[in-house]
């Protein structure tokens, strides 16, 4: 699926300054500045991921929808108050689903065995 501008996509565009990063300049470079590439690889693959994952947010909205809380800042201002210390299983199922999310655009292949 192409995104609203056609091709290329962000997903796309970011994926080829990670190679850039990842090869051109990482073959050119030793040091810091090596590393810091890497970095920003590892950065910029990230964000890819969570672009083309964006259809996964629909279950971090349902998990939060499900905690009555619009989003994540509400529900942690919520935890911090103590207004969801008896619900204890819902809530457990809301951060696995929320922590799962963020995993599988910081560390693909976390959950895999």
């Amino acid at each position: 699926m192409t995104g609203l501008h056609g091709r290329p996509t962000a997903a796309e565009l970011i994926a080829a300054v990670a190679d850039f990063l990842d090869g051109d300049v990482r073959d050119a470079t030793t040091g810091q500045v090596n590393f810091h590439a890497r970095v920003a690889a590892n950065a910029l693959r990230m964000v890819q991921r969570e672009l083309l994952g964006a259809d996964g947010a629909g279950e971090v909205v349902a998990a939060l929808q499900r905690m009555g809380y619009p989003d994540e800042a509400r529900l942690a201002a919520a935890i911090r108050r103590g207004d969801v210390d008896d619900r204890a299983d819902e809530l457990s199922d809301c951060l696995r689903t929320l922590v799962s999310h963020r995993l599988a655009a910081a560390h693909p292949g976390y959950q895999s065995p």
